[in-house]
């Protein structure tokens, strides 16, 4: 399956709605950082250090999964798998806090984060850019429901380099804010990030919705076309890969 367009759009609309609840998760975080804003071009360089770092975890998790999105599309069931991860999307929704309690009681997913966390606080005692880099990178593996979100959608974008474009458009998305919350501190109120996030519920239904008409293949241009219509864009899309 394609990356088209509207794939992309829905990834940076994602990003955007969860910079705020970004904001909250990893800005304990990223206020660590400890960046000197006397030093401008330190601060600004570090800054989009930390930043490129979360977004550069985002799309390797992106292809790992795209690994089994396209492993589905050779076996023919992305369609199906388009039309599960639509339904896992909006039971997210239905059921909030069941994804992150799932990972939590994983054992092994406990112990590494445990590790992650040790030498994030190792990295967030150093000053330099390297650290900062990294900083970002390790930040990128925490839980986060958002995150777990975008992941699901890039299962169904039906490629490793498909679900590391989706999944760095997402962390894009969410970069603005990222930047500015190390930048300025608190700059969103408590209120209005409440009633922001409050859309954000919305997107992720309209996504699954999204998903699960893709996989249905009911002949709707750009939002669900039909079987036909997806295998000569593949052959296209590959034909272009190769050339």
């Amino acid at each position: 399956m394609e990356i088209g367009g509207l794939y992309l759009y829905t990834a940076l609309s994602l990003g955007l709605l969860s910079g705020f609840h970004c904001v909250g998760m990893c800005g304990p975080i990223a206020f660590s950082l400890g960046l000197d804003a006397n030093n401008k071009f330190k601060f600004y360089t570090q800054n989009t250090l930390y930043q490129l770092g979360r977004i550069s975890t985002y799309a390797l998790l992106g292809g790992i999964l795209g690994i089994i999105g396209k492993s589905f599309d050779i076996a023919g069931y992305q369609k199906y798998i388009s039309v599960f991860a639509g339904i896992l999307l909006i039971l997210i929704v239905l059921l909030p806090g069941k994804t992150t309690e799932i990972g939590n009681n994983f054992r092994p997913v406990n112990k590494f984060m445990v590790k992650i966390k040790i030498f994030l606080g190792k990295f967030l005692q150093k000053k330099d850019n390297t650290s900062r880099y990294l900083t970002g990178i390790l930040n990128g593996f925490l839980p986060c429901g958002a995150v777990y979100i975008a992941l699901t959608s890039s299962i169904a974008a039906g490629g490793v380099p498909q679900g590391m474009i989706f999944m760095a458009v997402f962390g894009m998305g969410t970069f603005p804010f990222m930047f500015m919350t190390v930048l300025a501190g608190k700059f969103i109120g408590v209120t209005v990030r409440t009633k922001i996030l409050k859309v954000f519920p919305y997107l992720v239904v309209v996504l699954g919705i999204l998903f699960i008409l893709r996989g249905m293949g009911l002949g709707i241009p750009m939002i669900s076309p039909s079987d036909n219509a997806l295998k000569l864009e593949q052959r296209k899309n590959s034909k272009n890969c190769c050339e």
